[in-house]
């Protein structure tokens, strides 16, 4: 990771001489110009600085959330800036083109060079992915051999609205920076209700209008008071459910990040009791351990903090659900995720017993799970819970406009999916992770009534 972030650093440093340009578009005065260099200087020096020194070993969120904020609020927002100016360029260099041709400018050598290039372009015999890096590293050589002629010198024969380009990517990328300051300060506190009627095959009717929450990813080391958390707590009580079920990552890493929420958690309130299940985070995997063993005993104090909290643990197991002799049959296994992530749950073990043309509702971590194992099993499963996507935390979430990055890697990554007869239902998570803020994809509290 640090050497991937390092190349971005560095690859973005060489971008702010063009991203520069809008700045010296916009001001004459001297103290702004040297006011965002001297900026800029000190946020690359302490992003770099940051990735140096994170360690896997690092139990503490703190040093992944400066590193996150840094390149979210300062960094990546240049993109639009970057952007914006390209195409602005588009214009004015064959502008810049035709006016040298005609007065010309332009030597017999430079039109030749051109022309091999069109050559080279369309018939060399190598992958796109080669001319896309050569055309880069010719553009690099020609913007700085020209640099005074592109982005120096005044030419009154270019268009005024110049001015007005450079304003409008620099309030977009501000406006993004400010929409990351405040999804870390407010946005991670803004946990949503969000009620979805789901109709079960075979579902009892006793169990008609049966209410459950679901809640997932909380990642509690992502959060440093309590009390802050309080007002989500609430909001679930006052649903007043029949089953409160959490679909895992309660934890970043360790089992010591959920101690100070325990209380918390405990005064969540179910008439029929609370389950969990085991996400990925939970296992201990991304940091560093003296042994197999801490590494174990860290996995059991989170079970055991869970049931402290009033969360009984299901590892590829399940429970019943008794309602005037009706039963409603309750499923949880360990995670099970495309690879890198760990594959422990063992769906056969969690249906052992359990009647086929029993109601059946089953957590699993990853949706993943869903689509590669549930949905093509025999058996059927009603209803699957999971999350872990997070809705990557950015992105649109309108009733009738959903997207976020995460959709290309998760094509089910937030609400109720139907397949193959099967249904899926995939929680934004109630915590954070990485960034500590939410934009556009709020935390959520899922209230499901069963039909």
């Amino acid at each position: 990771m640090q050497k991937n972030f390092l190349i971005i650093t560095g690859i973005f440093i060489l971008l702010e001489i063009y991203v520069y340009q809008a700045i010296r578009t916009l001001t004459d005065h001297s103290w702004i110009r040297w006011s965002y260099i001297l900026l800029y200087l000190m946020v690359y020096g302490l992003f770099t600085y940051e990735i140096l020194n994170f360690q896997r070993s690092d139990r503490d969120a703190t040093r992944a959330h400066i590193i996150s904020i840094l390149f979210l609020v300062f960094i990546i927002p240049k993109i639009l800036i970057i952007i914006g100016l390209f195409f602005e360029d588009v214009y004015r260099i064959p502008v810049e083109f035709y006016r040298n041709i005609t007065n010309d400018n332009i030597s017999i050598l430079q039109l030749g060079f051109l022309f091999v290039y069109l050559l080279f372009l369309f018939f060399a015999p190598i992958s796109v992915k080669n001319k896309s890096t050569i055309t880069f590293i010719l553009l690099v050589i020609l913007g700085l051999y020209y640099r005074k002629e592109l982005f120096v010198n005044e030419r009154p024969y270019l268009p005024e609205r110049r001015k007005f380009i450079s304003l409008i990517t620099l309030s977009s990328a501000s406006i993004l920076s400010l929409l990351f300051i405040d999804g870390a300060l407010f946005g991670k506190y803004r946990h949503k209700v969000r009620k979805v009627r789901v109709k079960i095959a075979n579902l009892p009717k006793s169990f008609k209008g049966y209410k459950i929450i679901q809640i997932s990813d909380v990642h509690s080391g992502s959060f440093s008071d309590p009390d802050k958390l309080k007002h989500a707590i609430d909001l679930i009580n006052e649903q007043k459910p029949d089953l409160v079920l959490f679909t895992g990552d309660m934890v970043n890493n360790v089992a010591e990040e959920f101690k100070p929420f325990i209380e918390l958690f405990s005064k969540i309130a179910a008439k029929d009791g609370k389950f969990s299940v085991l996400g990925n985070h939970d296992y201990g995997d991304y940091v560093t351990w003296k042994s197999l063993d801490e590494k174990k005993n860290n996995l059991q104090t989170l079970i055991d903090y869970q049931k402290e909290a009033g969360f009984d643990m299901l590892r590829n197991e399940h429970r019943i659900i008794d309602k005037n002799g009706e039963k409603l049959y309750i499923l949880g296994v360990e995670n099970w995720g495309l690879k890198p992530f760990p594959q422990f749950g063992k769906l056969e073990e969690a249906l052992e017993n359990i009647p086929v043309e029993a109601a059946k509702i089953l957590m699993s971590h990853d949706p993943t799970h869903f689509d590669f194992v549930v949905k093509k099993h025999p058996v059927d499963i009603h209803l699957t819970l999971s999350g872990h996507t997070h809705g990557m935390q950015f992105g649109l979430d309108l009733k009738n406009i959903k997207w976020s990055p995460v959709q290309y890697r998760y094509p089910k990554w937030a609400d109720l999916y139907e397949s193959e007869g099967k249904l899926l239902y995939v929680n934004r998570g109630f915590g954070v992770l990485g960034y500590p803020g939410r934009v556009g994809v709020l935390p959520e509290i899922t209230l499901l009534e069963l039909s």
